[in-house]
């Protein structure tokens, strides 16, 4: 652990959907800068919390739906009331890993709203209850986790794509309305990771990834490690000047 040379020392930062997968190296990458990680899931994440703590880290794991505006701001209000402050913001809990790709028509209302209620109606409300908070800090770091999908019209996952490219949006806004507090909104947007959940669907692994892998200038699977060093930067003082954008980072498939 980097204790008190690490780039987020002390820093009170949220990680969403950090039980497992991209979440759980987001968690413990933040947790190796120094930072308290509150890690927010429904997903059990004491184990993560524990691992951290076991290697010299402070996490703590809370039981929270993103999707539902009570259960984000009594964790928020809770979080707050412990620490007094609240540093960082990682908007990572989505649904994906579990997704049978199909064709747009074929995606039903309910399966579409789900998507929608975790991806995009959850960090707007995480981000909507941390504002007043920030704002009073004058100081506060919001990441979004969005996807390269969106700029390549990835097809299959129609719903998915399109919640992404409203974090991409969301990013944007949200840069706008909160630069004149000094908060810093940006998003990270991944290529196909070879996550847990991922590597569980038959329907991610096997040719779709093959041709994912072949797009990109590394010729490599993506790991969820590859993305921690962008969100260290965006978590840190190394970025106090930087808002409003999305890091791709896909090894090379999409390039802008």
């Amino acid at each position: 652990m980097a204790g008190n040379n690490g780039r987020l020392h002390d820093k009170i930062v949220i990680v969403t959907g950090g039980a497992r997968g991209i979440g759980a190296a987001f968690s413990k990458a933040v947790s190796a800068q120094g930072a308290i990680v509150a890690i927010a899931d429904l997903l059990d994440g004491a184990p993560v919390a524990a691992e951290i703590e076991a290697a010299g880290g402070r996490a703590l794991y809370c039981r929270v739906d993103v999707s539902n505006e009570d259960s984000v701001k009594a964790f928020v209000a809770d979080l707050f009331a412990r620490y007094g402050r609240i540093d960082g913001l990682v908007n990572n809990a989505a649904v994906f890993a579990k997704l049978k790709p199909k064709p747009f028509f074929e995606i039903d209302q309910d399966e579409f709203d789900k998507v929608m209620a975790v991806n995009v109606r959850g960090p707007f409300l995480l981000a909507k209850a941390l504002a007043p908070i920030m704002i009073a800090q004058k100081a506060g770091k919001i990441v979004n986790i969005a996807s390269g999908t969106v700029f390549k019209g990835h097809v299959g996952i129609t719903h998915y794509v399109t919640s992404k490219g409203g974090i991409v949006a969301l990013t944007r806004c949200l840069a706008r309305e909160l630069g004149p507090y000094n908060i810093n909104v940006n998003a990270i947007a991944p290529g196909l990771t070879m996550s847990e959940g991922v590597l569980a669907n038959p329907d991610m692994v096997g040719a779709p990834a093959q041709a994912t892998l072949g797009s990109r200038a590394f010729k490599r699977e993506q790991t969820p490690d590859d993305l921690t060093g962008s969100l260290i930067y965006l978590l840190s003082s190394d970025s106090d000047f930087v808002t409003g954008h999305t890091i791709v980072c896909d090894g090379g498939s999409v390039m802008r």
